[in-house]
């Protein structure tokens, strides 16, 4: 009895010194059961998919064929747009810049990776690439239930889609897809479960983007389109230069600047980089090679139908005048008669890089701008949405707006406003009456108004403290002008400006014959050259300077004249001023309302034999008075 009362208490206490040790292990057990539960479910559309009997694989197979051609899909519209499958937010143009955030191609929308908005502010758009993995992950889960499977459904099989959620990773020569979606086969007796499935497209997307990334680092680093642009400029427009002639050169604008937009289309198109197709050997293709090495082909591309913004001053109503020196009255030292001439050109325009390798090809669009005869200012490349002025991101001051033709009647009318440098379109008039609209804060800012068959209008205006403004805009009357000369109708080519008390206008006669006038004081001016065979012989002159003196006059600032002989070479004056002059006129509106033709009639000058006959025309020019009369 006592060894049983033994055995008890022995077992007691072993029970109780191990009873934590045997929680311990149950807890180990369960926690491993757990984990194989779910390394089993997390597996197990694998496991399963390796056993798909061979009456569903066909159907599967279908399946993943489709998960690769959606990626493709969306592959090639990334590609073609730069980028991106959902377009980011456009943003439109205006009259001073008129590019969108996209290029029109081909009727498909294209982002700019850089481009200068409406309100004058530089901006990029680059997608990175993981932005492009989120994009075709997104695409393809939307887009992987669509997979047609019709067929098979009529064969009797049942196909149940779970929701998808897709990982994509992009390489330089391959795009892999991880589809994580529960997709069940049925067919009879047949089923086949299956979760995870994988596919991957070969494509040399990512290399392309890398090397159009490049391009564009490139680009803003150096700025070689802008660079070739002022080199197209300085080519086929008229820029600097000097030209011995006694008469003034007459360049029409718009044809100066249909021939840039032809020559930018062509050069742009001749560029290639160092992988291209050209030869080396050939000395007129190295200029056109940019110095750029991508291992891919690329091409630029620019149409003249394209948005762009070409600008040039002075210019006087489409006409770039230059007038001559040497031939007014005190100039006759000279001997000779030359024109020199100096225009200011802003251009800005866009291309589009393509990069291509077999039948892929990733393209994105920049604007090209070259501003005051140079390039502009190069962007940090690792910068984003770089502006240049803030100016007009803050219209916030609310100002009533009044618009009026000289009678009071409202007008409609496009509203800008000039502060310093920049020009931020505010908005439009109505007929209806006063608008209000929101302006950025200047002081001392100018609103301009702009309404159709009417001369512009600016009102110098602060805004710091809003208020109202009131702009009066005067009419444009259109009138042809009928040239005489001594009395008789005159068809040659002459030179006519109206100057205006704030404008003027120049008719190049008789390729122009009409002419935009409102009431106001004009100066009119005729101009009439023709062709001479004058000659002028060679001539010295002497020309004196100050110059410092040597050893120690000259550390003490003196001077002494020293004079040197000048030669001037011989030269043929091909076209000599024969008639014109000048008169004053305050046009009224009744004249413009009640006529349609101005006719005006120039006095002859006498023939030209010498330099001297030549410089005494120009002093009877500015004596001689024009007749103006409105028929």
């Amino acid at each position: 009895m006592d060894n049983k009362r033994d055995d008890m208490h022995f077992f007691c206490n072993f029970f109780s010194k191990n009873r934590k040790g045997q929680v311990t292990i149950f807890i180990i057990i369960a926690i491993i059961i757990v984990a194989a539960v779910v390394i089993f479910l997390v597996l197990r559309g694998n496991l399963i998919s390796n056993q798909i009997p061979a009456s569903i694989q066909p159907v599967y197979n279908n399946f993943l064929s489709c998960l690769e051609d959606k990626t493709r899909v969306g592959i090639d519209i990334l590609e073609s747009q730069a980028g991106y499958i959902e377009l980011p937010d456009a943003e439109l143009g205006s009259y001073y810049m008129p590019f969108s955030s996209q290029l029109n191609f081909l009727g498909n929308p294209v982002p700019y990776w850089y481009y200068v908005s409406g309100s004058n502010i530089q901006r990029e758009q680059v997608p990175s690439l993981n932005d492009m993995e989120n994009d075709l992950e997104k695409f393809v889960e939307y887009k992987i239930k669509e997979c047609d499977l019709e067929s098979f459904y009529a064969e009797g099989f049942e196909v149940v889609f779970g929701e998808p959620k897709a990982d994509i990773s992009i390489g330089e020569d391959k795009v892999s897809v991880s589809l994580d979606m529960p997709l069940t086969i049925t067919k009879g007796e047949d089923t086949a479960y299956v979760k995870n499935h994988d596919s991957s497209v070969d494509s040399d997307f990512g290399g392309l983007y890398d090397s159009a990334v490049q391009l564009y680092d490139y680009e803003q680093e150096t700025l070689f389109l802008e660079e070739y642009a002022v080199d197209t400029m300085r080519i086929y427009a008229p820029v600097d230069g000097v030209e011995l002639t006694c008469s003034p050169l007459v360049w029409n604008a718009n044809n100066v600047f249909d021939d840039l937009a032809v020559a930018i289309e062509q050069n742009t198109l001749s560029l290639k980089t160092k992988d291209g197709d050209y030869s080396l050997n050939n000395p007129d293709n190295k200029y056109y090679v940019v110095d750029v090495s991508t291992g891919y082909n690329v091409r630029f591309i620019n149409s003249r139908n394209w948005s762009n913004v070409f600008e040039v001053s002075p210019s006087d109503s489409g006409a770039l005048i230059a007038e001559p020196l040497g031939n007014q009255q005190g100039l006759g030292i000279l001997g000779f008669c030359y024109v020199p001439y100096h225009f200011v050109y802003n251009l800005a325009y866009p291309v589009l890089i393509q990069v291509e390798k077999g039948d892929e090809i990733f393209q994105f669009p920049v604007v090209v701008v070259v501003q005051g005869n140079v390039p502009r200012e190069a962007l940090d490349v690792n910068a984003v949405g770089i502006t240049e002025t803030a100016l007009c991101q803050y219209m916030e001051t609310p100002v009533e707006v009044n618009v009026y033709d000289n009678n009071l009647n409202y007008l409609d009318s496009k509203i800008s406003y000039k502060c310093l440098e920049s020009t931020c379109e505010v908005g439009e008039t109505k007929s209806a009456g006063p608008v209000n609209l929101a302006f950025p804060q200047c002081v001392n800012g100018y609103v301009v108004a702009n309404a159709e068959g009417y001369k512009e209008g600016e009102v110098l205006f602060s805004s710091v403290n809003g208020g109202s403004v009131e702009v009066l805009l005067d009419k444009l009357y259109e009138k042809e002008i009928n040239l005489k000369i001594g009395g008789k109708d005159y068809n040659g080519e002459a030179i006519i400006i109206f100057k205006g008390e704030d404008s003027s206008q120049t008719v190049v006669y008789p390729g122009q014959k009409k002419v935009n006038l409102s009431e106001g004081q004009y100066e009119v001016q005729v101009s009439v050259y023709r062709n001479s065979s004058l000659k002028i012989g060679e001539t010295t002159q002497t020309q004196c300077i100050d110059i410092l003196q040597s050893g120690v006059g000259g550390i003490l600032g003196l001077t002494k004249e020293k004079c040197f002989d000048i030669t001037l070479p011989p030269q043929i004056i091909s076209n000599v001023l024969s008639a014109g002059g000048t008169q004053d006129y305050y046009l009224l509106e009744s004249e413009l309302t009640k006529s349609n033709i101005i006719e005006i009639n120039a006095p002859s000058l006498p023939s030209v034999t010498s330099l001297k006959d030549l410089q005494e025309n120009y002093v009877l020019f500015d004596e001689n008075k024009l007749d103006i009369y409105f028929k």
